[in-house]
């Protein structure tokens, strides 16, 4: 009887044990089903891809990386009005990224066919704003010689002029490579004047003035070879108007 009673006694714990646990797992809630969290990363992946393919637009049109650079230009005058480190640098290197987009501009425009009048026109006086006022604003702070940024900007000013006339003409004025290297030697001149503090050890004013005395070496002689270039284009023109004169 006492081996009968001990074994009924071990029957109602083993029943105790597993009715119980099953009784705890039926009060536990069912996983959430693996699909819904699934849909849920899946569009979130999309809204960020749809972001991203945004961001890719605005950057690649021609005309927005154009406006970029007009807009960066009281940027960098407001940031030249109270020159310090922070700010010197911050105008630095937004005068650095403006200019990047000169090139961006023209290499969308032609890859995607963007080419419309507003970029045509709006490029090079974008081009010529953002340069002027910072040197502008490079002489008010005394790190650029006026004189120098004065012949800069008249030749920027003379061969605009000159370059409206031919192209009223029908002749080609795209720039030449003078023309391009002078830009060159004018943007490395204006980011470490810009920076002009010391960094690393480095003195970024005299780098900066040795581009800027290259740049208006390049400057003077790059417009002396578009008034050459003018004055064959005028003497021709007037060649062909007098033949044709002539003829009639």
């Amino acid at each position: 009887m006492g081996f009968l009673a001990w074994r009924a006694t071990l029957r109602r714990g083993r029943d105790l044990v597993v009715n119980g646990n099953a009784d705890a797992t039926a009060r536990v809630p069912p996983p959430a089903p693996a699909g819904g969290s699934f849909q849920g990363s899946r569009k979130a992946f999309q809204k960020n891809m749809e972001k991203q393919s945004k961001i890719l637009q605005i950057l690649s049109n021609p005309n927005a990386l154009t406006l970029f650079r007009v807009a960066a230009v009281p940027a960098i005058i407001v940031l030249m009005m109270f020159p310090s480190r922070p700010t010197t640098l911050l105008a630095g290197l937004l005068f650095a990224a403006a200019s990047i987009t000169d090139y961006f501009d023209g290499y969308f425009a032609r890859k995607t066919g963007h080419v419309s009048n507003f970029g045509k026109i709006m490029d090079p006086v974008a081009d010529k704003l953002l340069v002027s006022c910072t040197f502008i604003m490079l002489a008010a702070a005394g790190w650029a010689p006026a004189w120098v940024v004065c012949i800069i900007i008249g030749r920027e000013l003379a061969v605009t002029g000159l370059r409206n006339i031919i192209s009223e003409k029908g002749e080609d004025v795209s720039a030449s490579s003078l023309g391009k290297y002078k830009t060159g030697f004018q943007i490395a001149a204006a980011i470490p004047l810009l920076f002009h503090y010391p960094y690393f050890g480095i003195d970024m004013q005299a780098i900066g003035t040795i581009f800027l005395w290259a740049a208006l070496i390049l400057t003077i002689w790059s417009g002396a070879d578009y008034f050459i270039r003018f004055r064959r284009l005028l003497s021709m023109s007037q060649i062909s108007v007098d033949k044709e004169s002539l003829n009639r």
